[in-house]
Parts: C-alpha cells; structure tokens; sequence
C-alpha cells in the first residue's frame, strides 16, 4: 500500500512539474509503471476522479493562484492551461469555484475546491508521513527588520490578507527578488478555532514603515539561534514537518523554545515555480 501511495504522490508532482505540457498518458503509465488498465483503476481509486480530470483540477489550482496572487490576464491564464477561450476557462472554472475567474480574483474564496482537492491533501500527508526524513540544521539567525500584515482570523480568509500584502509591496517597491518573504505562523490551524488563529505576511525592509491605509506594520525577527529545516514542495505537507520539528526532533535535543514563533522563509514560490519545486526554509527559534 506504502508502494502505491508512493508512486501516486510522484504522479501528482509529475503532473505539476508539466503542467504546461500536453500529459501524455502513455508516459505517465510508465512514469507510475502501472499499464493502463491498472492505472485508470487506482487513479480513481485514489483521486476520485480519472487522471485526465486530475490534470484539469491542478490546472486549475495554478490558474486561481495566477488569480488571487498576480496581475496577469485572465486570457493569458485561460491559455496558459490549455483553454482556447475565455469563455471555455470560465466554465470549467466556475465548475469548480462557483465563481468566474473575474469574480474569484475579486474575492477569492476556496471553500468549493476543498472537497475536489481533499483526495490530492490526504494522499501527500499519507506519503509524508512515511517517508519523513528531515535534515535539520543548526544556525544563527540575525536580526531582520520586516514590514507585517497581521492576519487574524479563518485560515480560509488568509487569501484576502495575502493580496493586501501584495498590493503594499508593489507599491512600496519590495518584490520578492530584492525583500526577502517571510510568515510568522503562532497556530496551528488544525487544533486553532477559525476565529482564533493567527498569521503575519512579512517581507524584510530595509528601513522603518509609516503608517498606511493597508494595515502593514513594523516588527522584529530577533537575533538568535534556530534550528532550520529545507522544506521543498507542496505546503500540503509542511505541516509534517512543522509536526517533526516540535515534537520528534524537539524531543530529542538538548534545547527549549525561545520567546518567539515559529516562522518561514519563502525562498521561492507557486505559481512562479512548479508547486513540487516551491523552497520554503522553517525556523524553530530555541535556546
């Protein structure tokens, strides 16, 4: 079973890897090395839904990324993931949203995909848990003035927070290539009430911030020692390893937390990279 739900997660990070390439279902048979029969069987059995329909559904993952998180045109995604119109894009989008693509970029709201993208979650965390294998790492990490935007409230809503965020980088000139990306994470948010959880979007600045109409403050990541994992892929499992670091690792130190969150480095991130190839860097602070 471990077998198979191995060589199911390298079918969806296969899928993401090329999503901008025509999926060819003979080398995706010989990818899993399953021969088609097979295949189409246990894809159903663990997706709920074909391998071709899978393909659509990550498409369209990608595509309300593009949405909620970048200013391209909504033609111009349309084609990106294989649509000739926008007409043909908007119905297959609205399908799985309840929202056409114009209404999604407006307000983002991911409840209806939850249900679609459920079977893809499981499996990664299943996968995850078998094959953890974290290499962690102890550094020094400096202090690092950043810009926040406090999040408070449902995690579902963070998308909200995520495009004010954006908006007060571009116009403050501080993109991800030159101010480094940043989240302070107090909850966890399967054992955190909606209304109570808690989240900051930061990027490092190079001097204060004033106040402004879009929320973003001024605060600190303290000087100290952290441990550090490289965690590379999905954020569907960096909760696993957010888990082994607290507990598994954690316990087996010689160390105790410091006054301070937990908090990720996004190196690089989805959709401008292939969501099997997102870096993030998770930092436990200790002393």
């Amino acid at each position: 079973m471990a077998k198979d739900r191995d060589r199911f997660a390298d079918v969806v990070t296969y899928i993401e890897a090329n999503l901008d390439e025509e999926i060819d279902l003979d080398k995706l048979c010989q990818h899993a090395n399953l021969s088609k029969f097979h295949f189409h069987r246990q894809c159903s059995i663990y997706f709920g839904i074909s391998v071709m329909a899978l393909v659509r559904v990550l498409r369209l993952k990608r595509a309300a990324f593009r949405l909620a998180y970048r200013g391209d045109k909504i033609i111009n995604i349309a084609i990106e993931n294989g649509y000739e119109s926008h007409e043909a894009f908007s119905r297959a989008f609205k399908k799985h949203f309840d929202k056409s693509p114009y209404e999604f970029r407006k307000k983002p709201d991911w409840t209806p995909w939850q249900t679609i993208y459920e079977s893809v979650l499981t499996l990664r965390c299943k996968n995850m848990k078998v094959n953890s294998d974290c290499k962690v790492e102890l550094i020094d990490f400096p202090e690092t003035p950043i810009a926040a935007l406090e999040h408070r409230g449902a995690p579902n809503l963070l998308v909200n927070t995520i495009q004010t965020f954006i908006q007060w980088r571009k116009f403050n000139h501080l993109p991800p290539r030159i101010s480094k990306t940043f989240n302070l994470v107090y909850d966890d948010p399967s054992s955190t009430e909606p209304e109570g959880y808690r989240f900051d979007i930061c990027c490092s600045t190079p001097h204060a911030i004033d106040a402004n109409e879009y929320g973003v403050i001024n605060k600190t990541i303290p000087a100290g020692k952290c441990a550090v994992v490289r965690h590379i892929g999905s954020d569907d499992t960096i909760g696993e390893v957010v888990n082994f670091l607290y507990s598994k690792w954690l316990e087996n130190s010689c160390f105790e937390l410091r006054n301070f969150p937990l908090f990720f480095e996004r190196v690089s991130l989805f959709p401008d990279v292939p969501e099997g190839e997102m870096i993030t860097d998770i930092y436990l602070p200790i002393a």
